[in-house]
């Protein structure tokens, strides 16, 4: 977020040092995100856009199997490596609503 100051007659922009607000799904909302072509997966209650690696998944279509719902038990299974772990985070996109 940008906030302008005008000091004088020259505007400068500065960042805000405010933090970034998660934003939260129901899971009413998620489930609509349930294809190949949109597909979003909840992991220990936290939202996941996965869409742009359904093509890259290693195990295929399984990916597809909770699309839109709840795939912590999948995600968390052994025919994971490790990497697994780090790469999840760059899909995060908010939490699951309570």
């Amino acid at each position: 977020m940008l906030l302008y100051s005008d000091a004088g007659n020259s505007k400068t922009a500065q960042k805000s040092s405010t933090s970034k607000v998660s934003k939260t799904y129901t899971k009413a909302e998620i489930s609509l995100h349930n294809k190949k072509t949109d597909c979003w997966i909840i992991i220990k209650d936290k939202v996941y856009d996965v869409t742009s690696y359904v093509e890259e998944h290693p195990g295929g279509d399984a990916i597809l199997a909770h699309a839109g719902d709840d795939s912590t038990e999948g995600f968390f299974g052994p025919q994971h490596a490790t990497r697994v772990f780090d790469m999840i985070d760059d899909f995060y996109i908010g939490d699951l609503e309570h």
